[in-house]
């Protein structure tokens, strides 16, 4: 049953450029330039009456906007649940600007030794994450530890998780490794790490979307029964001002928006795009967390009674629920 018919949450991406070179994410080889604060305000007006709640300015490495805070503020005034991810290496300069304009502020950190995280992400940025975190709550952030994991680095979650995130009284957010296109990840997790994966969502201050683990469980979405929701939860724009279809990973069609993206949306040929969402060929099997938690949010399935209880931890954590009323 679908409990909810209008999209929820936007992927704004700011620029597709990054300061790293992370070997399991291709964002960054692509040519981008920068989103323009008009746009984003066009946008987000446009954004509000399609129901769209949260606002996630993304990347590529979103702090690399030199005007991120301003199109920040633009969407908190705008009454939108904000979210940031961040390599660190830039947020020490920038904290007292994006100083609550963030709601979910997340720190991207794959390993608790320093080596291990800066070799994965291509650049040395381990020190700029205990930076961060350090200046972050110096000024009364609250951010979380955005952990990617591998089957080569899932035993490394408790040492995270007792050096860094409780010491720190920081959330631990555990982002199963996804794959897609070309890009090699690792390869699939084991039934034993899918199982620590669950139990480590059962602690304190851990949030995991046990759906994503039942998820990878059920070999993925399957185009003849799809759960994936992409195109009709989740709205991407481009750093060229452009609606992407039906999610940016398939980026099969891009609509320039010219701003009536209210418009754009709900005319015949995006909609024809967003029916077939999940069906696609390129859509069998996949995983792919950032679409697949609106998707299991707006109807009631296996998936939604999974994703419920971390959905209900994290938000009263955050005190996210609030603004969701």
């Amino acid at each position: 049953m679908r409990l909810v018919r209008h999209p929820v949450l936007c992927n704004y991406y700011v620029t597709y450029r990054c300061n790293a070179t992370c070997g399991f994410c291709d964002i960054w080889e692509r040519p981008s330039p920068y989103v323009t604060p008009e746009n984003v305000a066009e946008n987000l007006r446009d954004l509000r009456r399609l129901g769209v709640r949260v606002i996630d300015f993304t990347g590529g490495e979103p702090l690399l906007h030199r005007q991120l805070d301003g199109l920040l503020a633009e969407a908190k005034q705008q009454g939108f649940i904000t979210t940031v991810t961040t390599n660190g290496l830039l947020y020490p300069k920038q904290a007292e600007r994006l100083r609550g304009l963030v709601d979910m502020l997340h720190f991207s950190l794959d390993s608790p030794i320093a080596e291990e995280h800066d070799r994965l992400r291509g650049v040395k940025c381990f020190d700029k994450v205990m930076e961060s975190i350090a200046v972050a709550r110096s000024l009364g952030e609250r951010p979380d530890i955005l952990f990617t994991v591998f089957e080569h680095n899932i035993d490394q979650i408790g040492a995270v998780y007792e050096t860094i995130c409780k010491p720190n009284n920081l959330v631990l957010i555990l982002n199963p490794v996804f794959e897609y296109n070309e890009v090699a990840t690792g390869g699939q997790f084991s039934a034993e790490s899918l199982r620590k994966l669950t139990e480590w969502g059962r602690r304190k201050n851990v949030y995991l979307n046990d759906g994503f683990v039942q998820l990878r469980r059920d070999g993925g979405n399957h185009i003849d029964k799809p759960v994936c929701r992409a195109a009709s939860t989740t709205l991407v724009i481009s750093p060229e001002n452009k609606l992407v279809l039906p999610c940016y990973h398939l980026g099969l069609q891009e609509f320039p928006i010219e701003g009536k993206l209210y418009d754009l949306y709900r005319s015949a040929e995006v909609q024809q795009l967003v029916a077939l969402e999940g069906r696609l060929p390129q859509c069998e099997g996949c995983a792919i967390n950032c679409y697949m938690q609106p998707s299991f949010a707006v109807e009631i399935s296996k998936y939604w009674w999974k994703a419920l209880p971390s959905t209900l931890k994290y938000n009263r954590i955050k005190g996210t629920w609030k603004s969701l009323l």
